[in-house]
């Protein structure tokens, strides 16, 4: 039984989370929803590494391994969207203005929906 499904849901919640928060945050001047943000990057991350773990078990399962065009997109997105989260806890640390935080979870939520796109066509497109 694959775990990847169920878990993709967690990060996936998370970057649109993030999103939304950080939209919040910059639009009403309300920048203590950028820390709720914040922390809806840094669960996203944590439940990262499980969910692109169990993606790789369950392409070896269902796919043998095989290289196809989308598994690469997934592959590229995957560590696209890990690195801008983590670039943009770290800017969060850092202080960054609240446009940078919404431009860079925007970016992830970006990633975030090619990565769901690929993932469905995989699933359901054939």
């Amino acid at each position: 039984h694959p775990l990847h499904p169920g878990l993709t849901h967690i990060p996936m919640g998370m970057v649109i989370g993030c999103f939304i928060f950080s939209l919040l945050a910059w639009t009403t001047s309300r920048s203590e929803l950028n820390r709720t943000a914040f922390h809806c990057c840094l669960l996203g991350l944590f439940f990262m590494v499980p969910t692109v773990l169990a993606g790789l078990l369950d392409w070896q399962y269902r796919f043998g391994g095989q290289f196809e065009a989308l598994i690469i997109v997934k592959m590229a997105l995957a560590p696209i969207l890990t690195g801008l989260m983590v670039y943009a806890a770290w800017s969060y640390h850092k202080g960054a203005e609240p446009k940078k935080l919404f431009l860079l979870y925007a970016l992830g939520l970006a990633c975030a929906a090619g990565l769901g796109f690929a993932g469905g066509e995989l699933v359901y497109g054939k």
